[in-house]
């Protein structure tokens, strides 16, 4: 066995997992809340990865950056999250706030109009063409880990620590700060935790925007890792993201994290060692032979049916 082209796709698939581990944290909250599917969250992630390379362009770019890299991929960082979450926010204000007692096919015919809107307006302003990332220009490629078999590149680093300390924020948030206290009870029944006083509103509001942050950082992480960007970026990545939260048990945090890092690594050996041909396929075969398995997913638990 060829163990340095086995570490190598290992470290592929969790820099891809570590993707789609943030887009299916931003549907498992929404879902958590609002047991809304939200379709449109991965065009909000494909927004992101734009925003960040409208920082990059109006900071120089990689042939004449005006600020030092750390500092530009910092900003591109930011900017990216601010616009995603702002974006998200904005879905939830005007596509799904007057939703949220209405039958669930309503909210989920929205959310994907939602999505189909996004794309084209990212069609009308970006144009149909990739746009470069050029990370390679300004980023040293030949730093990172190489140690034997082990070869990660710094954007592939970047990546998977990036996650893993947004994970980590996360799942301290939702824990231990009032803010996540609330959103579990709000998540459990809506209408007692209004009559506790909590503001139903504020917390649906910040959920989305957590989701929209989380969705932000993993398009310029895309960005940083392969090289471009495209308004149907948001599409596979959503759906690839929709996959692991089910497949982790939706509404389950650590069950979206375990999801994208599961499905990042199956589509990594399968394009490795069978056929990029048939990476989807397998993918979702995943979906499948677990849902036929364990219905709510490796970390999902029933829901429990209130009387």
């Amino acid at each position: 066995m060829n163990w340095d082209f086995l570490v190598q796709q290992v470290v592929s698939g969790l820099t891809l997992g570590s993707m789609y581990a943030l887009i299916a944290l931003g549907y498992t909250m929404v879902y958590g809340i609002l047991k809304l599917l939200n379709f449109a969250h991965g065009e909000v992630y494909m927004m992101g990865a734009f925003a960040g390379l409208g920082v990059m362009t109006a900071l120089g770019g990689p042939d004449a950056p005006i600020v030092p890299v750390a500092l530009m991929v910092l900003v591109m960082f930011l900017a990216g999250m601010s616009a995603s979450a702002v974006l998200a926010m904005g879905l939830e204000r005007f596509a799904y706030r007057r939703l949220r007692n209405a039958p669930r096919i309503a909210p989920l015919i929205t959310a994907l109009g939602a999505s189909f809107f996004l794309q084209s307006t990212a069609l009308l302003l970006f144009g149909a063409r990739r746009r470069s990332y050029d990370s390679a220009e300004f980023i040293d490629l030949r730093g990172g880990i190489h140690w034997g078999p082990l070869n990660a590149s710094p954007t592939r680093l970047l990546t998977i620590s990036t996650t893993v300390t947004l994970m980590v924020l996360l799942t301290l948030l939702v824990s231990r700060t009032r803010l996540g206290k609330a959103m579990r009870a709000v998540s459990f029944d809506r209408e007692a935790a209004a009559m506790m006083g909590i503001d139903v509103d504020r917390v649906i509001v910040a959920t989305f925007a957590i989701g929209g942050i989380l969705a932000g950082a993993a398009g310029v992480m895309f960005g940083l890792v392969y090289f471009s960007v495209y308004h149907l970026m948001g599409f596979t990545a959503g759906l690839k993201g929709f996959t692991a939260a089910v497949v982790g048990g939706i509404g389950n945090i650590p069950g979206a994290m375990l999801g994208g890092l599961l499905i990042g690594l199956a589509e990594s050996f399968s394009a490795a060692y069978v056929s990029s041909t048939f990476m989807d396929l397998i993918v979702f075969s995943i979906l499948i032979v677990v849902m036929l398995a364990r219905p709510t997913g490796l970390l999902g638990r029933a829901d429990i049916k209130k009387v």
